[in-house]
């Protein structure tokens, strides 16, 4: 068992006890430095800012809901209800979300959009019961309006700033070993840009780069670091074997966990940051732990299928004359099949027939040649292109999620091909099969379309993070980003 290196200064308590206060530059600093500040600040300004335009917007146009009082208050409660959720799902609210790129902008505006149509519904269903209920629609919609830019430009400002004071505190990772260089490889990948400071238990690689010439040099004195980490660190990180890990210093690390320091095993951070599971965490056991909602005996899981039945019937209903437009041009530019059939893997290993519109050229639909559908593929139809570009070659799986054959949400439905290749080379591949398969999924609006084993791999701790996070929560977050990808044009 390594000896604590907690014992080499027994006079120093590691961590502050409750009473203690550290002492801070300035209050707002100290304040936006909490990992929960940044949900708290744009938590109050969303509520300011909605109340106040839905507010002085109902009394222009005269609402006259806005002099009854209490039902009016019910009206604005709602649908600021629906709004923080829907900018909850996106990570509106979260301080590791980047929100001055194109790619939250549009998030924003596609939540915001979802928002006014389930508040309409919400509204429309309460004014059938109560016609007091009814607000000035013209009033709600001018609200989100106006709130949707105001609040993208509040976190805008208040993101810079919050991201400036974090890049000041690092993260105090416990360990100097290939376990620590191989999470400093990746982290280094990553979109994080705050600082690693590595730790080494054993005292011998101090002074050392963690992984080379031009890396983070390891220190020591992890006694005087646990002392300061409420000041100093966002979070600990445990990069260590555990049998490298005294009983003193597990009990100094429950302590700061449960006063003011977050602590992080390998596998908690990588879920908590980077939403993927580490393969070096997977054992036969892994399905077995607790927290999984993959049961069959769970209430979402019959409420998801529900929503699959009905979705499914509705999209094949409203979509019909879209689907026979698609079909048509495609035997017009490039003669039968229309549809393309393919066994899949589905839940629990079985396999079933999957419908696609035929993107690829006339004899090359098989993929025979290549496993995997290549960038600039020469197999690759022009209509094709655009249809896979927007994902509309995926539309005719909709009767596959009415059959109940895949979800509209889970894991790709891979080809019987790759599948018995993938469990032959990935560990705990089969996995993946625990759940339903779906038309889109945590890996395919998260990561680029796989070309190789190794891309297996990567989009596999996806899949295994949506297994172990399988919610209503979690799916709501993959449609907006299917949503987002559809409109950009992001598909292959």
């Amino acid at each position: 068992m390594q000896t604590s290196a907690l014992s080499e200064e027994p006079g120093l308590e590691p961590v502050q006890t409750a009473g203690e206060t550290p002492r801070r530059v300035g209050a707002f600093k100290g304040f936006a430095e909490q990992e929960w500040a940044p949900a708290l600040l744009f938590f109050i300004c969303d509520v300011i800012c909605w109340v106040t335009i839905y507010g002085v917007l109902s009394y222009l146009r005269h609402d006259a809901l806005f002099s009854s009082g209490f039902e009016f208050a019910v009206i604005d409660l709602i649908q600021l209800a629906v709004i923080v959720q829907a900018l909850f799902i996106i990570g509106g609210y979260s301080s590791r979300v980047e929100m001055r790129g194109l790619t939250y902008t549009a998030e924003h505006i596609i939540a915001m959009l979802t928002a006014l149509a389930i508040s309409a519904l919400i509204l429309y269903a309460a004014a059938t019961f109560d016609h007091a209920m009814k607000p000035s629609r013209s009033a709600v919609l001018a609200s989100f309006v106006l709130f949707t830019p105001i609040s993208m430009l509040y976190r805008r400002a208040m993101g810079w700033k919050v991201a400036k004071l974090s890049a000041n505190r690092a993260f105090l990772v416990i360990g100097a070993g290939e376990i620590a260089a191989k999470f400093f490889r990746e982290y280094r990948l990553s979109p994080n840009n705050q600082r690693l400071e590595f730790v080494d238990l054993n005292q011998t690689r101090v002074g050392q780069g963690i992984s080379g010439p031009g890396t983070p040099l390891v220190g020591g004195d992890l006694a005087s670091k646990l002392g300061e980490a409420a000041k100093r660190y966002s979070g600990i990180i445990l990069a260590e074997s555990m049998d490298q890990i005294s009983p003193e210093l597990i009990d100094c690390l429950v302590r700061a966990q449960f006063q003011r320091t977050r602590v992080y095993t390998l596998e908690s951070f990588y879920e908590a940051h980077w939403r993927h599971v580490p393969m070096d965490s997977i054992d036969p056991f892994w399905p077995l732990q607790s927290g999984f909602q993959l049961s069959r005996t769970s209430p979402y899981h019959y409420l998801k299928r529900l929503f699959d039945v009905i979705a499914s019937i509705m999209g094949l209903a409203v979509l019909w004359p879209f689907l026979l437009i698609i079909a048509a041009l495609i035997w017009l530019t490039n003669g039968r099949p229309v549809i393309f059939k393919q066994p899949r893997v589905g839940r629990d290993a079985a396999v079933f027939t999957l419908y696609k519109f035929r993107t690829m050229n006339s004899g090359n639909a098989d993929e025979e040649v290549d496993i995997y559908t290549r960038e600039n593929d020469p197999r690759i139809s022009g209509l094709g292109r655009w249809l896979r570009k927007f994902r509309l070659d995926e539309l005719p799986q909709l009767w596959n999620v009415l059959r109940g054959e895949i979800s509209l949400i889970g894991p790709r439905a891979e080809w019987v091909e790759c599948a018995d290749r993938y469990n032959k080379k990935i560990p705990f591949y089969h996995f993946r099969h625990l759940v339903k398969p779906g038309i889109t999924g945590w890996a395919q609006v998260n990561y680029p379309y796989g070309e190789s084993d190794e891309d297996a791999v990567e989009k596999l701790k996806y899949d295994l993070y949506y297994i172990r996070h399988y919610s209503l929560m979690l799916d709501a977050m993959i449609v907006l980003k299917t949503v987002h990808t559809m409109l950009f044009g992001k598909g292959r």
